[in-house]
């Protein structure tokens, strides 16, 4: 039997991947984006699109509710501005603090009260190496290292009730982000250190996070996998 799952950020990138392998394992899926123009999934019948910006934190009790239940969340979409420390104002610094921290801690937050009546819930956030080691973009670093912080807290307050949440922390992956970057040396050099000397598919990707959201032992929880292929340490 498919699992209902909810994917923000599942419309393009890595969670267009996560949100076709859900797809290919019999599940229906939910997904909450921005702009669904040239949405590779339109077309299928098995997919709830909803335009929504997740930076909105106050409206995401009355999105929960529009969406319903759900089995599976893959808190997903977030960015980076790309910005040094200085470089930041106020309208930037609090939409990224909402898109890649405060959003995902809410959309969990207001599935708990579900996950717990039904015995058991899995959610799976999409952290970065950034928020392991650091990152020029300061702002983007220190969520993401907030969101994995925030995963071992709500597995540490709710596991005891079934929910199993853990983060993932990829590298670079490959896709337009990287081919397109201003920062395509810095990209290079990381991919350098790996093993195999490339980045991430972003298919590898989505099949870690369908493992964590329907195959992996419930005893692994609040746990942050790094994505790197032997990556430890960084030159930022």
């Amino acid at each position: 039997m498919g699992h209902r799952v909810l994917i923000t950020g599942g419309n393009k990138g890595i969670g267009l991947f996560i949100s076709k392998l859900f797809l290919e394992k019999g599940d229906t899926v939910v997904i909450v984006a921005r702009d669904f123009t040239n949405f590779a999934l339109a077309d299928d019948e098995r997919v709830t699109a909803i335009a929504y910006d997740l930076s909105d934190v106050e409206g995401i009790p009355a999105l929960a509710e529009k969406i319903g239940d759900i089995d599976i969340l893959v808190n997903n979409a977030g960015m980076s501005h790309n910005l040094f420390p200085e470089e930041y104002d106020e309208k930037r610094r609090l939409y990224i603090t909402n898109l890649n921290l405060a959003a995902p801690i809410a959309l969990t937050t207001q599935y708990l009260p579900h996950f717990k009546a039904s015995g058991g819930g899995r959610v799976v956030n999409v952290a970065s190496q950034a928020g392991v080691f650091g990152h020029f973009d300061v702002w983007y670093g220190a969520l993401k290292a907030g969101l994995i912080n925030a995963t071992k807290t709500f597995a540490n307050l709710y596991g005891r009730y079934g929910l199993v949440i853990n983060a993932i922390s990829p590298g670079p992956v490959d896709g337009d982000i990287i081919r397109d970057s201003p920062f395509k040396k810095r990209f290079d050099r990381i991919i350098d250190r790996t093993i195999l000397k490339r980045s991430a598919d972003p298919s590898e990707v989505a099949q870690v996070v369908c493992w964590l959201a329907k195959e992996s032992p419930i005893y692994l929880n609040g746990e942050n996998y790094l994505i790197n292929n032997g990556v430890t340490s960084l030159e930022l």
